[in-house]
């Protein structure tokens, strides 16, 4: 186990650092410059010299590799730098802004589920063919639409003609429902989508057939027994839904003028504000690694088939590290195609098959 755990968390890291360097890489290929940004309208009325002075001043007049590799050193350190626009420290940007987003992105993710689950349940519980049919095609109709489409209705309805819900600057939960229902829509399509397949697959399973033939009756195996068993592929996408609600609140708090870090993205990269674009990138990435590592320690928990399979191979590495003599033998008892599994457990081929059609469901 704490391999494994050492392996996620080396992972994680790793994906924190291609992010960053991606984003560094692509903010420097734009073809605008920070600094004609920052000067707008006044850039015809500065000098070379006070361009170029303003240049040093945040390290542009530095060779590429040069201001990379500051960045990183500082990030090890904490400091973000400072915005180019705001002249402000990016960490103290960044924290004043997290707290509306954090907000909205908790509810718009119950919400998701909520809908997604309920609506995947139904999906896959009803007995009507043609119900099933159309019940089974909204996720994917959902998944296909933009949030911002699903936010121009809200606010359309429920602001504009049917005056419930407030459209814009609004605070409290009343202005909190329209712009977190705009990211819940096609976030919990996403979600109905998965569970949904999910539930069709785990009723042909055996256990659930035998209950049935049993006398239990369809509504109770599936609430029982099945749903149960299918939720553990909705675990597996659950950094996927916290990375699509973070990037999803860039645009909905754009469209319903609401406070937080969305917008100061948006600001952000439409000036070429390359230290804040930076940090916010950083954030993201933390949100999406931790969600996943968390779910990856998790995961074992409530699954005895990972669990037997991580504690197999845990054992056939101890096995191999005491009996130098055993090496070639153990090497093949912890080999997923020769291995003796007990009920209940699976390879690691089989585990990685069962992650993979989990994902894609």
């Amino acid at each position: 186990m704490p391999r494994f755990i050492l392996g996620r968390l080396g992972q994680a890291l790793l994906v924190i650092f291609v992010a960053y360097t991606v984003a560094f890489l692509l903010l420097y290929a734009l073809p605008s410059d920070p600094i004609s940004l920052l000067l707008g309208t006044d850039a015809g009325d500065v000098t070379e010299a006070q361009r170029a002075e303003l240049a040093a001043q945040y390290g542009f007049d530095q060779p590429l590799i040069v201001q990379y590799w500051h960045h990183l050193t500082s990030l090890l350190t904490g400091d973000l730098g400072f915005s180019v626009q705001q002249s402000r420290d990016v960490v103290a940007i960044l924290l004043s802004a997290i707290g509306p987003t954090l907000q909205l992105a908790a509810f718009a993710f119950v919400l998701a589920l909520v809908f997604g689950l309920g609506l995947g349940l139904w999906a896959a519980g009803t007995r009507t063919s043609w119900l099933s049919q159309i019940l089974l095609g909204l996720p994917s109709l959902g998944v296909s639409i933009p949030a911002f489409w699903f936010g121009l209705v809200l606010i359309q309805l429920f602001s504009f003609r049917w005056q419930i819900f407030p459209a814009f600057n609004a605070e409290g939960l009343a202005g909190l429902i329209l712009p977190a229902a705009t990211l819940a829509l096609p976030t919990g399509a996403m979600v109905a989508q998965v569970f949904a397949r999910s539930l069709i697959n785990v009723q042909r399973q055996p256990f659930a057939t035998t209950a049935r033939s049993k006398g239990a009756g369809h509504r109770y195996v599936l609430l029982r027994h099945v749903s149960r068993n299918a939720l553990l592929p909705v675990l597996t996408i659950t950094g996927l839904v916290v990375g699509q609600l973070f990037s999803g609140t860039v645009v909905t708090e754009t469209v319903f003028s609401r406070p937080g870090l969305g917008r100061v993205i948006a600001s952000a990269v439409t000036s070429q504000d390359i230290p804040v674009v930076l940090g916010a990138v950083l954030i993201g990435a933390l949100l999406y690694t931790l969600t996943n590592l968390v779910v990856d320690l998790i995961y074992p928990l409530i699954d005895p088939r990972l669990r037997a399979s991580i504690g197999a191979r845990s054992t056939a590495r101890r096995r191999k590290s005491a009996s130098p003599a055993g090496a070639s033998g153990a090497a093949v008892a912890a080999s997923p195609d020769t291995v003796s599994l007990q009920p209940g457990e699976v390879s690691s081929d089989a585990e990685t098959d069962f992650a993979v059609k989990a994902t894609h469901a």
